[in-house]
């Protein structure tokens, strides 16, 4: 006996119909971002290591902990992208986009981290993301989270909140990291193991701990407000008057800094309560010192990472137990000679477009080929036997209202679809 191979620990296969949510999230995706002046990039599932190391930064989780890093057939260090940003800005570097002036740029792809699987949580998992070069003023800021904001509007979730934070720039945020080492060192023999390595390299890092020994000095923690410069002040004040004038409800969380090393001034989360506790389903931010950090030129960015496994679970908490919408056609053909009509005529149905045509091609019972439309979500069936062909017709049944209609079959199948077609609208 063979044994069966099944998918890596931490992926999933995802199925019709789950399959469905997935492609209507991302064309709603899609389409929210075109509409705010975004187009698509895409970029290699793998690439150097170097680029996340430096772009990512070394203390971080994800470069420290997380990542699928191996050596190619050419002894070169490469490793699966763990997060979409450096590989967009090398990419945009690369082919001298910025020399073209302000980027808006999304994606909607894998990611790979090694971590522990839980709900919502894979080491694949997939993202939307927005990328926005260019612009260093808060405007910029607001419109990213203004398209992050659309997307879970156009799901109606609620539960949802907006969490703000600043954390400074290159001139407050040296002063942030003094505070901090003053506040932590006395700590340190309490601290995780974790942060008594980070303390002295990255004490921020001390910031993102999950450590239940870190938990109560990171709540005491000193936090960006206390030291932000007037600049990165005034860059705050402008983003939340914007977000208010833009009727984005939001609330400023003093304990957010992200995880990655490249983000200045403006960082933000957006949380919801569907799954029951407060979870993140978009977060990000401004890193205007990304790209020239990677070799490009100097260039404000800003941008946000979407989980998209994290978002379904949301829609479907506050779905619950509700049943998708029928819509298409069963097709429904009982004994060969209504079987060899029936196959032209759905081939004309799905040459028309429009919404989905279902046929199984076995000889069934009426009663099996109506359980195969309710497992399609079937509006209609499309019946046909040898008592419709000796008259001439077919059945229409509406399996929403349970009423049937005939209607004549027609001399050629573009006929009989076209009727059908007529008949629906």
């Amino acid at each position: 006996m063979v044994n069966r191979i099944s998918a890596p620990r931490g992926t999933k296969d995802v199925l019709p119909p789950v399959s469905a949510e997935w492609n209507r999230l991302e064309r709603h995706a899609r389409e929210i971002a075109e509409r705010f002046g975004y187009g698509e990039i895409r970029t290699p599932t793998f690439e150097s290591t170097e680029l996340f190391v430096r772009g990512v930064g070394e203390t971080t989780d994800i470069v420290e902990k997380e990542m699928y890093t191996f050596k190619d057939k050419g002894d070169r260090s490469m490793t699966l992208r763990p997060e979409w940003t450096a590989p967009v800005v090398r990419a945009c570097i690369e082919h001298s986009l910025f020399a073209e002036g302000p980027q808006r740029l999304f994606y909607i792809g894998s990611i790979f981290r090694y971590e522990r699987p839980q709900a919502g949580r894979y080491r694949e998992a997939h993202q939307f993301g927005i990328e926005c070069y260019g612009f260093a003023g808060p405007e910029a800021d607001v419109e990213v989270i203004g398209v992050a904001t659309a997307l879970l509007d156009r799901y109606a979730l609620g539960g949802v909140t907006v969490r703000l934070n600043s954390v400074g720039d290159d001139v407050c945020r040296p002063r942030y990291r003094d505070a901090l080492l003053a506040h932590f060192r006395p700590h340190a023999a309490d601290l995780s193991e974790d942060s008594q390595r980070r303390l002295e390299r990255n004490p921020l890092r001390i910031l993102d701990s999950k450590s239940p020994a870190d938990a109560p000095f990171v709540a005491s923690a000193p936090t960006f407000a206390d030291v932000l410069c007037d600049a990165c002040r005034a860059h705050f004040d402008a983003v939340r008057g914007y977000l208010d004038a833009s009727g984005i409800r939001y609330v400023v969380d003093p304990h957010i800094v992200r995880g990655l090393d490249y983000y200045t001034r403006t960082v933000f989360e957006i949380t919801s309560d569907a799954l029951g506790a407060q979870s993140t389903v978009c977060g990000g931010g401004r890193y205007d010192r990304l790209v020239e950090s990677l070799g490009g030129p100097a260039t404000p960015a800003v941008g946000f990472g979407l989980g998209l496994e994290r978002f379904l679970l949301m829609v479907a908490a506050a779905q619950g137990d509700a049943v998708a919408p029928r819509r298409g056609i069963q097709a429904i053909p009982l004994g060969p000679a209504a079987r060899d009509r029936m196959v032209p005529i759905v081939a004309a149905l799905r040459a028309h477009g429009g919404a989905p045509t279902y046929i199984d091609y076995g000889d069934r019972r009426l009663t099996a080929h109506f359980k195969l439309a309710d497992k399609n979500r079937a509006r209609y069936a499309l019946i046909l036997g040898d008592d419709e062909l000796a008259a001439g017709e077919f059945v229409l049944r509406d399996l929403d209202a349970r009423t049937d209609r005939r209607l004549p079959l027609g001399a050629s199948p573009d006929r009989v679809a076209t009727a059908l077609v007529e008949a629906l609208t």
